[in-house]
């Protein structure tokens, strides 16, 4: 596994209008060498795109679409994200305000000793502060 994909980055390769170069050579890292996420990662996904739904900014088909496609990437989930919980990811949600959701990214970029992929503001700041390199921005 090459890095850690979070979902504010998933998203915005799958917006037309949010991608950017970084973005796009991200998932050409992933469709090289796989990534991994926390196991919340594609309900994390699927429930930004359901959203998008609701709101009226993609299509049911467009939803579906996206995730054919990423279904076809190698990105595994990761078995150990529930163990760590309660300690490790609390505390870094913790140390640096984040939700346990982005912590969880975090933790798993730290234990792993990978980059991690976001754009969110919050997590990146976090994950500087660690010295986990930071891809996507």
């Amino acid at each position: 596994m090459s890095l850690v994909l979070d979902c504010s980055a998933t998203l915005a390769w799958i917006y037309p209008n949010e991608t950017t170069d970084a973005v796009r050579a991200v998932f050409d890292i992933i469709a090289a060498r796989g990534c991994v996420v926390p196991t919340l990662w594609r309900l994390e996904v699927v429930n930004g795109l359901t959203v998008a739904v609701r709101r009226g900014r993609i299509t049911p088909a467009f939803r579906a679409e996206a995730l054919n496609v990423l279904e076809l990437l190698s990105i595994a989930g990761d078995p150990e994200t529930g163990t760590y919980a309660w300690t490790t990811t609390l505390q870094l949600a913790d140390r640096f305000a984040l939700t346990l959701y982005d912590a969880a990214y975090l933790e798993l970029a730290q234990r792993r000793a990978l980059p991690l992929a976001s754009l969110d503001t919050a997590l990146c700041a976090a994950a500087g502060a660690l010295q986990i390199p930071i891809l996507g921005t």
